[in-house]
């Protein structure tokens, strides 16, 4: 499957300010965006443009101070907390540079923690979570623990763990960042792989080049604003440079 005509998170007139004592500081600036369903969308930007603060919004992990975020027709700006978080639980994976996994717990156990805690029964939790985790390549280390598991595969169980409950939407931020060139590699083919096969969007922040070859579009984000919005067939992509 690839990426349909049909838009599945709709950004109107998003903006964000931040009240630091006596400083007000603008992170977004009027957004507007269209994301398409089985669309791979990369946010790029350098340090301090808003793209953090832009992805912290389309995960519902943060409101904006004006506009309007939609997905499937669902306004988020409108939801209560308590919605917010039921729509985060059902419909969004999330993916982080760190991984953050539970230590003490096994890889099935990670990954079939949020099922339970949305109340799934134990088994189906757990065949679910061995059901992704051979999904992802990690059918013979569903019992390692993180520290016996390379970095690789720590962020392949956190993918897991964010296709658990079937989501929509995977938000992945800066998911290669701790991750070598092959590896990251790896991971990036992974992700490409969920949009292609089962229609899943895609949206990630980051700043690794790599990114780009995978992704169907990339939004650039300066100063809190868009800077352009780029087909991946309109950038001129070689050794040491990005057009």
């Amino acid at each position: 499957m690839t990426a349909t005509s049909e838009v599945l998170i709709e950004i109107r007139n998003l903006n964000k300010v931040f009240n630091l004592g006596k400083t007000l500081v603008q992170a977004l600036r009027d957004i507007n965006l269209d994301i398409y369903k089985g669309e791979y969308l990369s946010i790029m930007g350098p340090s301090g443009s808003g793209k953090s603060t832009l992805f912290n919004m389309i995960g519902a992990l943060d409101r904006p101070s004006t506009g309007e975020i939609k997905v499937a027709g669902l306004d988020l700006t409108r939801l209560t907390s308590k919605q917010l978080a039921y729509f985060r639980g059902n419909h969004i994976g999330y993916v982080f540079q760190s991984y953050n996994l539970l230590p003490a717990y096994k890889a099935v156990a990670n990954v079939a923690m949020p099922l339970l805690f949305s109340g799934e029964p134990y088994e189906r939790a757990v065949s679910r979570a061995e059901e992704v985790l051979t999904r992802v390549g990690l059918g013979h280390r569903l019992t390692h623990r993180p520290d016996e598991l390379s970095g690789g595969q720590q962020q392949r169980v956190a993918i897991a763990r964010a296709l658990a409950n079937r989501p929509a939407i995977i938000l992945a931020d800066e998911p290669t960042g701790n991750l070598d060139l092959h590896t990251g590699e790896e991971i990036i083919h992974l992700l490409r792989q969920l949009c292609l096969e089962d229609g899943v969007t895609v949206v990630t922040a980051t700043h690794d080049h790599k990114m780009l070859a995978a992704s169907d579009r990339i939004l650039w984000i300066k100063d809190g604003a868009v800077e352009r919005l780029q087909k991946r067939s309109e950038i001129d992509i070689r050794v040491g440079t990005v057009k």
